[in-house]
């Protein structure tokens, strides 16, 4: 493999990048700051009916946009709704509406489509949520479960004035008040509701905007969820502060993929690894070439993927990035360096304060020296990364804005990092830097692990399986199928004679998501535990789905069928995928 060596007119260009985005959130400093929902007056102003959001069939203008986000403020504050749950699938409305009821000062959930049963009424009641505005579509899934708040289908939006919304009729919300929860699945548990300040929407927005150097001549393609915050807020707000559009699409194709872009006229697009694989693995498209992208910015996605999407595809740069929702740790590979989700460039290192440390990384128990303090990592070392928060020793350290589960909140902060007292927030994660300062993320620590850009938290699936008539006892953990990003999940029972496969697959489907449902399912007479009787996963997980004489089983989309040496060497080759 060449030896990736940016040329002096690269690191140029990466120094200007940082001071571009630096220099873009300077008004974030200033007294009058501003919230993404109140800048949309203005932005129509400058933009008019230049388009903003483009769905099937639906589209807004910055005109109608900016209007039809008033229109839906002055419902918000009519109703007197303070926490609104929203369960739409992706479409021009459903930006709208969350950017209508946060400028009204509300606090809007972004509920995961794919949830059901005890998980979707977690969500729910996480938010604190009096109301919930769903999509027609998905009232059966609503139905389906207990709440007491109230459903809206219908906005009642006829006869409120779209025009500015002056500050006497409606106060601005605090740049520091609560706009969005955004859930996320920890490392125990059921998802975590993120709290997403109005600062951060608006920091996220024209950050991504100077670092992806968008200009309102520039058109995003977004087909990942809206209820995610890389697809909902940072792809959105990036191209709407700096005057450019949004193609939304409900769901990613990799048949439709090259179409859609072309026919769109799309010059960027948001991705995450797994969009990536397929696309690099699908069969040419006669239109594979022929599109106006300059860029794709996203996560995830792999050195082979990533030489494969830009020769292949004639795509002139990919922007890997590593951020979490709640968390304080971002990295940009502004180099372009295949592989690598960042690096951080010397005069930036206090303004981005990161540290790997040693850690048990299935335990995720920090290592430290004999004064008490964390042990860093040498290059090439693998750790787990931490961010500094405000009372560390660093003095641009980020607030760390938490959970609505404040006891959640303070497990993810460790003290006495590199200093006594000092404060740090633990990503989870585990990774690499190299000499030459590139991050490269391995794997996520403990319960929690990627698929389908999805995370999924082994325990809510455990608790889901051992609903299963039969099923005594569950281990749930990720393993490596080759041609995937991320693991797959594989559970591994112990089952009573009253067990059935059909009972069990009934039982997946009616509790979890689709991506949350393992894939890879192993029968066996009994279970490894600790020498504190935990559950042990460490040999099942290194032994995965081929390397065991216990009946496995694969969960098709037919169902669970026998998994036997062809079907293994299938998922081998490619030819079957998982």
């Amino acid at each position: 493999m060449t030896e990736f060596a940016p040329d002096k007119a690269a690191r140029s260009a990466a120094r200007q990048t940082w001071i571009r985005a630096l220099e873009a959130i300077a008004v974030l400093d200033g007294e009058d700051r501003p919230t993404l929902a109140a800048m949309l007056d203005d932005l129509a102003a400058q933009h008019g009916e230049r388009s903003a959001l483009v769905g099937e069939g639906e589209a807004f203008s910055y005109a109608q946009l900016a209007s039809r986000v008033n229109q839906i403020a002055r419902w918000a504050q009519a109703e007197k709704l303070t926490a609104v749950a929203l369960f739409m699938p992706n479409c021009t409305e459903y930006l709208a509406i969350w950017l209508g009821l946060t400028r009204a000062g509300c606090v809007v959930a972004l509920i995961n489509t794919n949830l059901v049963g005890a998980t979707l009424s977690h969500c729910i009641q996480a938010a604190n949520a009096t109301h919930i505005i769903v999509a027609a579509s998905l009232r059966p899934t609503l139905d389906a479960i207990s709440t007491n708040a109230a459903i809206i289908e219908t906005l009642m939006l006829d006869g409120l004035s779209g025009e500015r919304i002056a500050a006497a009729e409606m106060a601005l919300p605090a740049q520091n008040a609560r706009a969005l929860l955004v859930y996320t699945s920890g490392t125990t548990g059921m998802p975590k509701a993120g709290i997403i300040t109005h600062a951060r929407i608006l920091e996220w927005g024209l950050w991504f905007a100077a670092m992806m150097n968008v200009t309102p001549d520039d058109r995003m393609y977004d087909c990942l969820p809206l209820y995610h915050s890389t697809g909902g807020i940072v792809a959105v707000a990036a191209m709407l502060v700096s005057g450019g559009s949004v193609l939304i699409r409900p769901r990613f194709s990799a048949s439709g993929f090259w179409d859609d872009v072309a026919d769109g006229e799309c010059t960027i697009f948001q991705y995450i690894g797994e969009l990536c694989r397929y696309l690099a693995g699908s069969p040419i498209h006669p239109r594979e070439r022929a599109h106006r992208l300059r860029l794709a910015c996203g996560n995830g996605m792999q050195g082979d993927v990533w030489r494969i999407v830009q020769e292949r595809f004639a795509l002139p740069q990919v922007l890997e990035f590593y951020a979490a929702t709640e968390g304080v740790v971002s990295l940009y590979n502004v180099e372009g360096k295949p592989g690598a989700i960042g690096r951080i460039p010397p005069f930036m290192a206090n303004r981005f304060p990161v540290a790997l440390v040693r850690c048990d990384p299935e335990t995720g128990e920090i290592a430290r020296d004999a004064n008490g303090l964390c042990i860093p990592c040498g290059p090439d070392e693998t750790g787990e990364a931490l961010g500094a928060i405000p009372g560390a020793a660093q003095l641009q350290a980020r607030p760390f804005d938490g959970y609505t589960d404040t006891a959640a909140s303070a497990k993810k902060l460790i003290s006495d990092v590199l200093t006594p007292s000092d404060r740090w927030f633990r990503t989870g994660d585990l990774m690499r830097r190299d000499a030459e300062g590139y991050f490269t993320f391995v794997d996520r620590i403990g319960d929690t692990f990627r698929w389908k850009g999805e995370n999924v938290a082994t325990t809510e699936v455990a608790l889901v399986l051992r609903g299963c008539p039969g099923v005594h006892d569950a281990v749930v953990y990720g393993v490596s199928v080759p041609g995937h990003e991320g693991r797959a999940g594989m559970a591994a029972l112990t089952t009573g004679l009253e067990f059935s496969l059909d009972a069990l697959r009934a039982t997946l489907k009616a509790g979890l998501p689709a991506y949350a449902q393992p894939m890879f399912v192993r029968l066996c007479k009994e279970l490894d535990v600790t020498g504190t009787f935990k559950l042990s996963k460490a040999r099942l997980a290194a032994e995965g789905y081929a390397n065991t004489s216990d009946p496995v089983w694969f969960n098709a989309r037919t169902g669970l069928e026998p998994c036997d040496a062809a079907l293994i060497a299938a998922i081998g080759d490619g030819t079957r995928r998982v």
